[in-house]
């Protein structure tokens, strides 16, 4: 387990958050709003969306006193979670329909949303518990950890989202990128096995079809 400081990804996170409000605001984006994205029955303005809420559960989690037992390590949220496991986009753990939502309130409403969002973030962290609770998931993350799942969410739909507007996806700084990197190897591993990341990364002849969820 690791005991060390919380707030090491305090600064990160909001980095990271920065170079997701570039893109949310490429001229691409208003011009494919309606558009089909780069996932399954997700247009590109509610992939956008889901994008941007991400420091909205940010904002909206850090206010709130943490209640809930807290997991040892943030692999373990992933190892619960039912979206991980959910086999269809039709699942009810993948549900769109706030992102559906939220992209009929267009371009405008979300950026306002995500900087009014992003500021509050900035001003609660110094402050902030050092757990958070995740009410729909019945437990709480130590805040590091919890932003680690926010991270993730913000470096892979930027990915998302830049091959839905066809633009090369954006570069993260090294200290919010580095962690997720880590945490997708070590998710990948709990699933496949280290044998196959391993061939995959480094043996094109048996490289396999490796993901981390």
């Amino acid at each position: 387990m690791d005991h060390s400081p919380v707030g090491n990804l305090d600064q990160p996170f909001l980095d990271a958050a920065a170079v997701c409000s570039t893109l949310l605001r490429a001229d691409a984006l208003r011009k494919r709003w309606a558009e089909p994205s780069a996932l399954p029955e997700l247009s590109v303005g509610a992939l956008a969306c889901h994008l941007a809420r991400q420091v909205t559960r940010a904002a909206e989690l850090l206010a709130a006193p943490p209640t809930l037992p807290t997991l040892a390590v943030v692999d373990e949220h992933y190892a619960r979670a039912a979206w991980v496991t959910a086999e269809s986009v039709h699942d009810p753990a993948n549900d769109r329909t706030a992102d559906d939502a939220e992209a009929a309130e267009g371009v405008d409403w979300m950026l306002a949303r995500f900087d009014a969002d992003l500021a509050s973030v900035a001003d609660r962290l110094p402050e902030a518990a050092d757990t958070v609770d995740i009410p729909w998931q019945g437990w709480s993350l130590r805040r590091d950890d919890f932003l680690h799942t926010r991270l993730l969410e913000l470096i892979v739909h930027s990915a998302d989202l830049a091959a839905s507007l066809g633009v090369p996806a954006p570069e993260f700084p090294d200290a919010a990128f580095v962690p997720v990197l880590a945490l997708l190897a070590r998710l990948a591993v709990r699933r496949h096995g280290q044998g196959a990341v391993v061939s995959t990364l480094t043996r094109r002849e048996r490289a396999q079809n490796i993901s981390a969820f």
